[in-house]
């Protein structure tokens, strides 16, 4: 990653369970100033319905409303796109995006993006990270990997995806949930090459 000071952020949010590790991670780029594209599939929707109590609007333009207020962030600092948006930046590598974070990760967008499947925006932007040889962070939520899925894996980190499985540690000696998700968090930030103080280094 190029750890600019202001970097342009893809981040898309696929149906696997661990929906807060995205909003964590939202929070903190937007906070920090980044600018961020947010993807939100259909199935990552009956996710964060089931594992949150946030009610998002469908339209996308709602919804970016509705996130900036949440986070009392710079409205320029956020755009949303739906899954058919392809004349959104992040389908075409003339446009600048540093790096692409698919957090949490289902093993079907893990195949789709392994296979250069280009289905829909989230998949086609993966694409794209991949092609331009940028980065590419993804964050699986998944137990156990089949074959299929560790062979799928595999492919992505030879073509230089980042496979970042969403594993909290507990040498910290985490006190709550929240400690957990900061663990994920950090370590996708320090991927991002983004100081934060999320979490105690390793020996300090």
């Amino acid at each position: 990653m190029n750890g600019e000071d202001n970097q342009v952020i893809s981040l898309a949010i696929t149906g696997a369970s661990g929906v807060e590790y995205s909003f964590r991670l939202l929070e903190i780029l937007l906070q920090k100033q980044h600018r961020v594209y947010l993807m939100i599939s259909k199935a990552a929707r009956v996710v964060i319905g089931m594992e949150t109590d946030l009610q998002l609007p469908v339209r996308c333009r709602e919804l970016q409303d509705f996130i900036v207020e949440m986070y009392d962030c710079d409205p320029e600092q956020l755009r949303v796109f739906g899954e058919d948006e392809w004349t959104a930046p992040v389908a075409s590598g003339g446009s600048r995006v540093d790096a692409m974070v698919v957090c949490p990760c289902s093993m079907g967008a893990v195949s789709a993006i392994a296979t250069g499947a280009s289905n829909n925006l989230i998949e086609r932007s993966a694409d794209v990270m991949l092609k331009e040889r940028r980065g590419l962070i993804l964050v699986p939520r998944e137990t156990p990997y089949s074959d299929i899925h560790l062979e799928n894996m595999l492919k992505l980190s030879r073509m230089g995806a980042v496979i970042l499985c969403a594993n909290p540690g507990f040498y910290n000696r985490a006190e709550t949930i929240d400690d957990l998700i900061d663990f994920v968090v950090g370590k996708i930030l320090d991927q991002l090459d983004i100081e934060h103080n999320l979490q105690p280094r390793w020996g300090e």
